[in-house]
């Protein structure tokens, strides 16, 4: 099981990320919002493979109407997935948002 540590951790850990609040919750930034707390134990991160998870494991892995817009954007459940996951998705998250590998 993720926690709130594991993703400040992970993400802090990523060259030039940096944290600050976003709609009152904990986000994480390379050049732009790479994840952020949707709510407790639900985090938003990109991804390209949005479709493809939610539709793998629903429970775990959603979006509301709020992030229809956004293709690239899925919330995660922390407490749905383990720490090698949570890391695999904010690395991903991390380039996407402009992160330097």
């Amino acid at each position: 099981m993720a926690t709130e540590e594991d993703v400040r951790r992970i993400c802090l850990a990523l060259p030039g990320v940096t944290e600050r609040p976003s709609w009152n919750q904990p986000a994480w930034f390379a050049r732009t919002l790479m994840a952020r707390l949707w709510e407790d134990g639900v985090l938003t991160v990109k991804t390209r493979e949005r479709e493809a998870l939610a539709g793998t494991d629903p429970e775990t892995y959603f979006w509301t109407p709020h992030h229809d817009r956004s293709p690239r954007l899925v919330l995660v459940r922390l407490d749905r997935i383990d720490v090698q996951e949570l890391a695999e998705l904010l690395e991903e998250s991390y380039l996407i948002a402009g992160g330097r590998p």
